[in-house]
């Protein structure tokens, strides 16, 4: 039988938590004791100690060593948020201590237009916070979120995500709607062009990101969609900052990317984004936060009003006021 849940919190440690991701992540006793520097049997008593608190075996012993099942992949997860909220709070207890008004993990995609003007604007809102920006894919992204690692994350709204069961976990807010762009240098043949179609640029050569990316998978479908054999890139880069160097380099070839990333591109000089017909449009960006959190910070709450607000200005074409001096 289960020990009473109150028998966790008197008996269990951090060290019993941090023994759980050890044994997830190694997937052995042997790996797991050297990881934490325990002997074997000191951990076999410890995991014993631990499935009596749950009151069930946690894991399977397999020929290639030890599997959680499904009650252990539910602890574990549960571990990872504790030993990542514990390490959250000694980082803003920190940012505090030397005069911070909040901190803010933001996981988000290589390159955005929004997440910077956001960041300022949050910093309009509580000049003294502080920002850690880790950058990534947006899957691995959600999972470090979902570990504790990360306060939100500003990515799209995959259809793969919506299907999955991290949904359940978590908190997305549709912020951005997004859609593919093709650029080019502004001295490329198609540049002062006023209509294109996808049969003008399908004999082009082309810098796209990689086939597993919503942006390639765009550009695919829509060339598919026109009747056309989808083109093989030239150059396949995933950073949108490298693509828009290579384009200004050789003023023969076209990319695609988000027109979220392409606004920088765009800002910057010497780039022109091709009017092609019909649009395809990419999965919406938004923020995602974790479920069934105790109420998100403060910094998470002034990041997304900031979003918001400069989503706003975009729309209505308003420029950013100066930051205060």
């Amino acid at each position: 039988m289960p020990f009473p849940s109150d028998y966790l919190v008197r008996r269990l440690r951090m060290r019993h938590l941090e023994l759980l991701v050890s044994l997830a992540d190694s997937g052995s006793m042997r790996a797991a004791a050297s990881r934490l520097n325990l002997s074997q049997p000191a951990l076999s008593k410890m995991l014993g100690e631990i499935e009596a608190g749950f009151g069930t075996r946690l894991f399977e012993r397999t020929a290639h060593g030890l599997l959680a099942n499904a009650a252990g992949n539910a602890a574990i997860y549960r571990a990872r948020v504790i030993l990542g909220e514990l390490s959250r709070s000694k980082d803003e207890v920190d940012a505090l201590r030397e005069g911070a008004e909040g901190l803010l993990r933001l996981g988000t995609l290589s390159v955005t237009a929004t997440v910077p003007q956001a960041i300022i604007e949050l910093r309009r809102r509580l000049p003294t916070a502080y920002v850690q920006v880790q950058e990534g894919r947006v899957r691995e992204l959600i999972q470090r979120l979902l570990n504790g690692e990360l306060d939100c994350v500003f990515g799209a709204v995959t259809p793969e995500l919506l299907t999955s069961s991290q949904l359940s976990l978590l908190k997305p807010e549709l912020l951005v709607e997004d859609e593919l762009c093709v650029l080019c240098a502004q001295g490329h043949g198609l540049s002062r062009k006023r209509r294109l179609s996808w049969n003008d640029v399908h004999a082009q050569p082309w810098v796209a990101p990689p086939k597993d990316t919503l942006v390639r998978q765009a550009l695919m479908t829509a060339f598919l969609n026109a009747g056309l054999e989808p083109p093989e890139p030239a150059v396949e880069v995933l950073s949108s900052v490298t693509l828009g160097s290579i384009l200004r380099l050789d003023g023969a070839m076209l990319g695609a990317v988000r027109f979220e990333q392409a606004r920088d591109e765009l800002a910057r000089g010497g780039m022109v984004r091709l009017p092609i017909t019909p649009a395809v449009r990419l999965p919406s960006l938004g923020l995602y936060t974790r479920r069934g959190a105790e109420g998100s910070p403060q910094a998470v709450q002034a990041f997304a009003e900031a979003i918001r607000l400069v989503r706003l200005r975009v729309n209505r074409k308003q420029p950013l006021p100066p930051t205060p001096s």
